[in-house]
């Protein structure tokens, strides 16, 4: 029975046991699509990224011995429209039945049960063999409770994976050492420079330009830094551990002007495309630990690990947990548009200025930079979801929506009234100072509220509290700030109210 098996671009799982042995009665099929370059404008890093990513697994694959077709973005025959090129395929190469990963996207996965209710051939699904969890695994773990507590799901996954554990108690004392993980950056410690993989990529930047695929963002070499093989992501795990991981969990927080890296592991791209699982990392983080005893404290590993089991399943689950509601929230009702400046950078806020550079020249910001900084901002201006949504999952190399969506609409922008995150992750500038050296050099003062040169955070983040109040007063955790806000002097809020609103107005002049 002749097989055809398709392969999305964020399942490029070598070590998958479809790919075990050699069947040649089996073909696979990868497509280069427009229709997955343009649902956003995405960053031309990013399709450079996904472009060599699949164009090399395409000939891993043949190397096996593996029967491959492969659409590059302007080959003849290609469509540019997935479930097209499939009735296409199957019809050319007499295919008698059809063989799928469950996507991560929704999106995807709503297309492709359509497609094979559609055919007159057999299909089947299978797991991706990725993630330690099932799509359903969190919905049903918080069946019946009134919150999705990630606490309470993460010490759940290190339980039964016996991750960090002595028994039934966690390993070192305590279950989660975020509180050592929020350290400004000491300048004395030496951050290593980034592995820079130099994988060239000039045929796939003319095929780009070719094709007139609109992205944003910048590239100035003709090679791609982040790994783009299984080979590739197990060294760079291997330089996380040896390099970075001993740093990573005091800094994993930190900002700073000159380092857009840090001690980060640079492998959100490598794990989102599926070049390597997660119980391959978590396996060789703890494998190195375990022999470093000595120079690594539990903090660092424990900080890491808790983003993969913890942060990153949770996020997943949530998105299969919530959708497809979840998509379209706007709880607190927000409606304004992004600045311009999110797009170029030009702006007189230093904190804003080097976020969303480092995010236009690297596809790449840490996760308190998108939370703290980028999401803080857009919240904070009261923009609308959608017009978050849209810039994260475009800008960022790793952003594929299973994850993007959650940590954007969720966690960052509380768009979905408190399902994922327990309040607002707003501030204004004294947390940026605290975890920045952003505001040392800014035209703004971040101790002014009502001056001319006031860093604008400040009288937003009054603002935005008072102009949703009626969404957030009842919650405990907003209970102190509150407080502060109901002892104000009204004439004082309402000079702030002022200001915000003048911001809010006229965000590319700041």
């Amino acid at each position: 029975m002749k097989t055809l098996r398709l392969i999305l671009g964020d399942q490029l799982h070598i070590k998958h046991s479809w790919f075990k042995d050699v069947d040649e009665s089996v073909t696979y099929c990868l497509f280069e699509m427009r229709k997955e370059t343009d649902y956003v404008v995405h960053h031309i890093q990013k399709v450079i990224g996904f472009f060599a990513a699949m164009r090399q697994f395409s000939k891993d694959l043949q190397n096996l011995g593996h029967d491959v077709v492969y659409f590059k973005i302007d080959d003849n025959q290609n469509t540019q429209n997935l479930t097209e090129n499939l009735h296409s395929l199957i019809k050319q190469e007499n295919i008698q039945h059809f063989e799928y990963q469950w996507p991560d996207e929704y999106r995807l996965d709503q297309q492709l049960q359509r497609f094979c209710e559609a055919i007159s051939i057999t299909s089947k699904i299978y797991s991706t063999e990725h993630f330690y969890t099932k799509r359903s695994d969190l919905a049903a773990f918080f069946k019946g409770k009134k919150q999705y507590l990630m606490e309470n799901f993460y010490r759940d996954m290190r339980k039964k994976h016996d991750i960090l554990m002595v028994g039934n108690q966690p390993e070192g004392g305590q279950w989660n050492y975020d509180k050592s993980n929020r350290n400004k950056l000491n300048e004395k410690d030496v951050i290593p420079a980034f592995k820079d993989f130099n994988n060239p990529v000039e045929d796939i930047i003319a095929d780009i330009e070719k094709a007139k695929i609109t992205t944003i963002g910048n590239f100035q070499t003709n090679t791609f830094s982040y790994p783009i093989t299984r080979v590739q992501a197990l060294e760079q795990l291997k330089y996380f551990c040896e390099h970075l991981l001993i740093h990573f969990g005091d800094y994993q927080d930190a900002m700073h002007t000159k380092e857009p890296f840090l001690f980060h592991s640079r492998l959100s791209f490598a794990m989102n495309i599926k070049l390597i699982t997660a119980k391959d990392v978590v396996k060789t983080v703890l494998n190195y630990y375990r022999s470093h005893l000595e120079d690594i404290d539990i903090s660092q590993v424990e900080g890491f690990i808790r983003q993969i089991i913890g942060w990153r399943e949770y996020m997943r689950g949530m998105y299969w947990a919530l959708m497809p509601d979840f998509k379209t929230a706007n709880t607190i009702k927000n409606t304004n548009k992004l600045p311009e400046f999110f797009w170029t950078g030009n702006t007189k806020m230093n904190c804003l200025k080097h976020a969303i550079t480092n995010s236009l020249d690297n596809a790449y910001a840490h996760h308190i930079q998108r939370l703290m900084i980028t999401g803080n901002y857009a919240l904070l201006t009261q923009t609308h979801p959608d017009e978050v949504d849209a810039w994260y999952l475009g800008i960022y190399l790793d952003a594929v929506e299973w994850v993007q969506l959650p940590n954007t609409r969720g966690m960052s922008q509380y768009a979905d009234g408190g399902k994922i995150a327990t309040k607002p992750y707003v501030s204004s500038a004294s947390y940026i100072h605290k975890m920045s050296n952003y505001c040392d050099a800014c035209h703004y003062n971040k101790t002014k509220k009502l001056e001319p040169d006031a860093c604008p955070f400040n009288s937003l983040y009054w603002n935005f509290l008072d102009e949703k109040r009626t969404h957030l007063q009842d919650n405990f955790r907003m209970g102190m700030m509150y407080n502060i806000l109901d002892k104000m002097d009204k004439e004082t809020l309402f000079k702030l109210k002022q200001k915000a609103q003048h911001i809010i107005e006229n965000q590319d002049a700041y």
